[in-house]
């Protein structure tokens, strides 16, 4: 979670404007900040604690729905997208057919709070399905979720290259320097995920990671957000960074951060 959300601070200030394809950049400038990213992440974390471990699928996109309106009315200009202002906007919010990686950004936190795979793959399921239920959006939720789960529970990059590829099917022959040279702007989990993924497959620690995604231009602050949601189940991020994030994001954003930390010692 932690990894998502400094992925998202990174990455911002570069969104729209590749910072000329390389890695060599500032890593947190006065100008970076949080985004939607950001927001949705700490909704998505807030709904999963406050439905518990063994609530039902239903009862899990309830409590994203309410969780997800109230901190997107709370904080309104982060950045949503125009059809995801509406749905946080709506009295009856429903699905509206999207594959946009909004639904992979947001998803961190499940890969963290559950005790199984397939249950971490259900409920990433759940998160995307109260707006992103094309079912690119349900696979970038699911991808990015088994990701952080296998990172956190030990797997080798190996191990994890031949799940997500086996179980997922995202073409991952390409590479960074390929994805640099045909950089686009493009908000779809079809285009999020594979980059995210070949940034951490070639990262060698969590700043390493962030410096490839950011380095592809492009939404960089979504591709960073999931990235980082990855390297730091598989790397840890250093100190000076948690700090750097919790002086970074408002106080009620800070206290999710806080239970989302409790609610995982002593195993993280």
């Amino acid at each position: 979670m932690y990894g998502a959300i400094l992925g998202d601070i990174i990455g911002s200030r570069f969104e729209f404007d590749a910072p000329g394809w390389t890695k060599h950049f500032e890593l947190l400038a006065k100008d970076c900040t949080w985004t939607d990213d950001t927001v949705m992440t700490v909704a998505v974390a807030e709904a999963l604690m406050d439905a518990g471990e063994d609530a039902a699928v239903e009862e899990i996109e309830s409590a994203c729905i309410r969780s997800m309106q109230k901190w997107g009315r709370k904080y309104p200009d982060a950045g949503y997208g125009s059809r995801f202002i509406g749905w946080l906007r709506s009295d009856c919010p429903k699905p509206y057919g999207s594959y946009g990686n909004g639904s992979a950004m947001r998803v961190s936190a499940v890969g963290w709070l559950y005790e199984t795979l397939e249950r971490t793959r259900e409920v990433a399921r759940a998160t995307a399905k109260v707006s992103h239920d094309h079912p690119e959006g349900i696979k970038g939720a699911e991808c990015t979720a088994a990701a952080v789960y296998l990172s956190a529970m030990g797997s080798s990059k190996d191990e994890i290259l031949d799940y997500v590829t086996r179980e997922f099917g995202y073409d991952l022959s390409e590479s960074l320097e390929e994805m640099r040279e045909r950089h686009c702007h493009l908000e779809s989990c079809m285009d999020a995920l594979p980059k995210a993924l070949r940034s951490f497959f070639d990262g060698t620690s969590y700043v390493d990671v962030i410096r490839n995604a950011v380095s592809l231009g492009g939404d960089t602050d979504t591709i960073a957000a999931i990235a980082g949601a990855i390297a730091e189940a598989y790397f840890g991020i250093p100190e000076y960074l948690l700090v750097e994030c919790r002086d970074r994001i408002p106080g009620d954003m800070r206290q999710v951060l806080r239970r989302f930390d409790e609610a995982l010692y002593p195993y993280r």
